[in-house]
C-alpha cells in the first residue's frame, strides 16, 4: 500500500505581522475561541480569509462526507438489485486477524445488494461501469468479490520515515471457497506472472498484477502483488506475502485485540464497522498546524464508528474516544468550531461537492459524553452518486 502522507485538511494559522496579535493563539487559550476569532477577523475584512487556507478548512466540514465516499468505495464491491437482507453474524469475525492497530468489518452482501444500488440506482450507465470494475478486478486476479459475504481487514501502523506512516494491511474474506478453484483461478488470471509457496500446510499464491483498476471512476488504486490463500473453506486471506503468513499465524482464533473487534462491531446493522487506537506516534506524524488544536487531538486515545445506509440516505457515526471528561469537552468545542468555520466557505464550492457538503454540514451532529465525543451525520445517497464520475 501506498504511504499516508502527512495529514491535509487541518487549519492552521498562518502568523503574519499585520494579524498576529488577532489570530495568533494564547497559550492556555482554548481552540474555539481562536476559531471564533479567526471567523470573525474573516467577516470584518474578506483578504483576511487568506490567513487561513480556504481549500483546508472547506475539507474540514466536508471531512464526513468524504469518509463516506472513502470508505464505501475502498471497501468495495459494486452493486447488482436490491435484495432485503440481514446483518451479517458477527461469530468469527476476528479468525485470522493478525495483530492489529486497527480494524474494519465490512458487510458485502448489503453493500453489493443494498448501499450501491441506492447511490447509482437512478443512473444505470454508472452501475454498469462499476459492475465492469468488479470483472477487471476478477480478470486481473481471479478472484469474484460478488462471493464474499463479509471482509475483516486488519492494519498497523509501521514509520518507514520520521515524515511517513505507512499501513500494513491484510484482508479476510468470509465466504464460500473451494480451494483448489481459487488457487486455478488466480494462476490462470496471470499467466506466467504467479508463483506458489508453502506456509505451515497452506498454498500460498502470489500474482504479479503491476496495474491500476479505477474503482467506481473515482481514484486508481494501484496493486502490484498481491498473494492469495484459502485459510479454509469459508476464509480467504488477501495482502502482501509477509501479512498473509501473519494471518496464518493469527489461526482461527485471531490475534486482534478484543477491543478493537468489539468497537468495529458495535452497530450490528452497519455497513461498515471501523475501531483503531491512536497511539501518539501516529499523531506525531501528523502536520497539525496549531498547538491548541493539536493538543486536542493528541487527547484521543481510540477512535471508532460505522457507515449505514438505506434506500436515501447514508449515515456515518465516528466516536472519538478521549483521555478525560476535560479533553472530550475541548475537542467537542474544536469540532463544533470547525463545523462553524466551514460555513463561511461552503458557498465556494462548486455542485455537486456544495450540495454534499451542505447536506453532510446542516445535519452534522456534535456530542460530547464523558470521555467521547460522538460525531453523526447523514447525507442524500444522489448526492454521492453525483460525484461518482
Amino acid at each position: 500500500m501506498e504511504p499516508v502522507r502527512k495529514a491535509e485538511g487541518l487549519p492552521h494559522i498562518r502568523r503574519q505581522s499585520r494579524y498576529s496579535k488577532t489570530l495568533e493563539p494564547k497559550s492556555s487559550e482554548p481552540t474555539i475561541t481562536v476559531l471564533k476569532r479567526i471567523a470573525q477577523a474573516g467577516t470584518k475584512n474578506q483578504e483576511r480569509l487568506s490567513l487561513v487556507n480556504k481549500k483546508t478548512v472547506a475539507s474540514i466540514f466536508a471531512v464526513v462526507s468524504g469518509v463516506t465516499i472513502i470508505t464505501l468505495v475502498s471497501s468495495l464491491t459494486f452493486g447488482g438489485q436490491k435484495q432485503k437482507t440481514t446483518a451479517a453474524a458477527p461469530s468469527n469475525i476476528a479468525s485470522y486477524l493478525p495483530a492489529s492497530d486497527a480494524v474494519a468489518i465490512v458487510d458485502v452482501k448489503r453493500m453489493l445488494n443494498e448501499t450501491m444500488p441506492s447511490i447509482l440506482g437512478s443512473d444505470q450507465a454508472k452501475l454498469a461501469q462499476a459492475n465492469a470494475e468488479v470483472d477487471k478486478f476478477k480478470t486481473k486476479t481471479g478472484l469474484d468479490l460478488r462471493q464474499f459475504n463479509r471482509v475483516a481487514v486488519g492494519m498497523r501502523y509501521a514509520y518507514p520515515n520520521a515524515t511517513t506512516t505507512k499501513l500494513e494491511t491484510v484482508a479476510i474474506a468470509h465466504g464460500t471457497f473451494d480451494a483448489k478453484d481459487v488457487s486455478a483461478s488466480a494462476r490462470a488470471a496471470a499467466p506466467g506472472k504467479s508463483r506458489e509457496e508453502k506456509y505451515r500446510g497452506l498454498t500460498i499464491t502470489i500474482i504479479n498484477v503491476n496495474d491500476q483498476i479505477k474503482l467506481l471512476g473515482l481514484w486508481n488504486m494501484t496493486i502490484s502483488e498481491l498473494a492469495i490463500c484459502p485459510l479454509d473453506p469459508t476464509s480467504l486471506a488477501l495482502g502482501t506475502l509477509a501479512n498473509v503468513k501473519a494471518a496464518i499465524d493469527a489461526g482461527k482464533s485471531g490475534r486482534a485485540p478484543a477491543e478493537l473487534i468489539s468497537l468495529a462491531t458495535k452497530d450490528p446493522a452497519a455497513v461498515i464497522g471501523f475501531g483503531a487506537n491512536i497511539t501518539p506516534e501516529l499523531v506525531s506524524k501528523l502536520d497539525l498546524g496549531n498547538d491548541t488544536i493539536a493538543k486536542d487531538v493528541s487527547s484521543i486515545k481510540q477512535a471508532y464508528g460505522s457507515v449505514g445506509s438505506t434506500q436515501s440516505d447514508v449515515t456515518v457515526m465516528m466516536v472519538a474516544r478521549t483521555d478525560s471528561a476535560g479533553a472530550a469537552k475541548n475537542l467537542g468545542d474544536t469540532v463544533e468550531g470547525l463545523r462553524q468555520l466551514g460555513t463561511m466557505f461552503i458557498g465556494r464550492l462548486a455542485d455537486p461537492r456544495r450540495a454534499l457538503a451542505e447536506s453532510a454540514l446542516n445535519n452534522l451532529k456534535v456530542t460530547a459524553r464523558e470521555t467521547e465525543v460522538e460525531i453523526r451525520t447523514q447525507v442524500a445517497a444522489a448526492n454521492l452518486a453525483a460525484l461518482i464520475k
